[in-house]
């Protein structure tokens, strides 16, 4: 069942190579038998420790407890994986955070597409490339970090991702918050779009309009509609003003570029909890990760709902996975026979096969230890079957 794939990446930080890929997603989604309960059916894992090989040194303003790492580091890290678009080749691209968890001291971390599959039958990850993301035609306004206009997480903070049919990137940021549109090779296609009345401090910072919305909460998760023509970027915040613990879902036409004015709400099971994820099942429907700010022995909501467009503007949830709570029949990763995803932040879903998910997590690389006090978390994927059909429209599934 294994795929050659032969891909060449452009940009800044490619790499052209040819890989044989077995057991990726696809297949460990595809093959297994009808569950009662959501069911492990796939991990792999990419050690915390994992660079780009020849990049930039990184993470000469890091401070605090580095789980057992040395900074700086001589490479850019493959970490925080913050945002999935499927290939459907087996390989995914996966959005890098902003870098070390602010602004201040992600100067040096490159944003970044990291190219990777998931290969089960070792419980591996192999990187492929990526390319670093660029406005080197001066769409951003205001100055940045580099001279030479590769963009940093002291720029922006990049958040979620849709991949375009003709093979561009719709990012959500959340120092905006913005929008911005990539090509293939990573560089920035026209100036980030804001939402009108919603501003980041990071952007109250250096425009002087007053805060709307706490640090770092701006578009954790966007779904793109199944015919394209829509993007639905989700806050992670709450806006000042709305109802404690409720985040904006807005709808943004690619054809007009520019927002619609038609937005529904999503409301937390708790104010203290954030979205990590929301991708498009179908025209009304969404999955979105829920998570409390726990890991390790602290960590206990972290879920998938199922929301779905009311016509009252709300969204209304089911649940459809609890990640605290997987079967695990076959103690796959050595696992016992109940497996859980027990990570500060877990903020990428996609959806294999009507009945099958991945799942990833951001390590926060060097501070998340949600697996084991001391040691710094892996980038790790899962795939879980359903016991029930997503039903999603077929072309949401690559």
């Amino acid at each position: 069942m294994g795929k050659i794939i032969k891909r060449a990446l452009a940009g800044a930080g490619a790499v052209a190579l040819t890989v044989t890929l077995a057991g990726t997603a696809s297949v460990a989604g595809g093959h297994h038998s009808r569950v009662t309960t959501p069911t492990l059916t796939g991990w792999a894992s990419l050690p915390a420790g994992t660079f780009v090989p020849g990049s930039e040194p990184s993470g000469s303003l890091v401070t605090g407890n580095l789980n057992g790492f040395t900074a700086p580091f001589a490479d850019q890290p493959v970490q925080g994986f913050s945002g999935i678009a499927d290939n459907g080749d087996g390989t995914f691209d996966v959005l890098s955070d902003n870098g070390y968890g602010n602004q201040a001291n992600s100067g040096d971390f490159l944003l970044r597409v990291q190219r990777l599959a998931p290969v089960f039958r070792d419980n591996s990850v192999d990187v492929l490339g990526g390319v670093n993301l660029t406005d080197p035609d001066g769409f951003v306004p205001w100055k940045l970090t580099r001279a030479d206009r590769v963009l940093t997480g002291a720029d922006f903070d990049v958040e979620s991702i849709v991949k375009a049919k003709d093979g561009s990137y719709w990012i959500g940021d959340e120092f905006g918050p913005y929008l911005m549109h990539f090509d293939r090779a990573g560089r920035l296609l026209a100036a980030p779009a804001p939402l009108d009345g919603v501003v980041a401090p990071e952007t109250a910072a250096r425009t002087g309009v007053p805060a709307t919305l706490g640090g770092s909460k701006g578009f954790e998760g966007m779904a793109a509609s199944p015919d394209g023509r829509y993007l639905y970027p989700l806050l992670e915040g709450t806006v000042t003003g709305d109802t404690a613990g409720s985040l904006r879902l807005n709808q943004f036409d690619l054809r007009t570029r520019k927002y619609t004015g038609k937005r529904w709400t999503y409301q937390l099971d708790s104010p203290s909890h954030a979205i990590g994820d929301a991708i498009a099942v179908d025209k009304d429907r969404f999955l979105i990760i829920e998570r409390d700010g726990g890991q390790g022995a602290t960590a206990v909501h972290k879920k998938i709902y199922l929301a779905t467009k009311r016509s009252n503007g709300m969204l209304a949830k089911k649940l459809v996975v609890d990640l605290m709570n997987i079967a695990n029949p076959r103690r796959l990763g050595g696992f016992g026979t109940t497996f859980t995803f027990p990570f500060q932040t877990i903020e990428d879903v996609v959806i294999l096969d009507d009945k099958t998910i991945a799942v990833l997590n951001d390590n926060n690389f060097p501070f998340s230890s949600g697996r084991a006090a001391g040691a710094a978390d892996n980038n790790e994927w899962i795939t879980i079957a359903l016991p029930e059909s997503l039903h999603p429209d077929k072309r949401v599934l690559r």
